[in-house]
């Protein structure tokens, strides 16, 4: 079986540096990655998602940049790791976010279609609180 690829993206009327900066901040995720729970803590170099739908999670970022590089890590209570690489790119006076959407290996065609719409959704409420700042 392959395992599909989606890259999921949205424009937003803000600079890219105004997009990394907000989304780079772990303190924003509650805000707009809903997929991650209601609330974040750090807990020494980690960041926990205490309350996601798959239950307690880490998430790990790269380390700040200057290229809009939101790569991040999720780890799931199982101990899973998931990559999730994110781009944010000038894109005339304003950007475009891109999330590269990894189908998991023995993902049915629903469940994959559920993590887009989702990610599709979390894309659109974090240009939703950008552009209405």
């Amino acid at each position: 079986m392959t395992h599909s690829t989606r890259h999921l993206s949205i424009h937003v009327d803000r600079t890219r540096d105004d997009v990394y900066a907000y989304a780079s901040n772990p303190e924003n995720l509650p805000a707009w990655a809903l997929g991650l729970g209601g609330s974040i803590e750090r807990d020494g170099e980690e960041w926990i998602a205490p309350d996601t739908p798959m239950g307690r999670v880490t998430v790990a970022f790269v380390p700040p940049n200057d290229l809009g590089v939101l790569d991040h890590d999720v780890t799931l209570p199982d101990g899973e790791v998931v990559n999730n690489p994110v781009r944010v790119i000038t894109d005339g006076t304003g950007s475009l976010v891109v999330f590269t959407l990894r189908r998991p290996a023995g993902a049915t065609d629903a469940a994959f279609e559920r993590d887009a719409e989702m990610v599709t959704a979390d894309l659109a409420r974090l240009k939703k609180l950008l552009e209405s700042a």
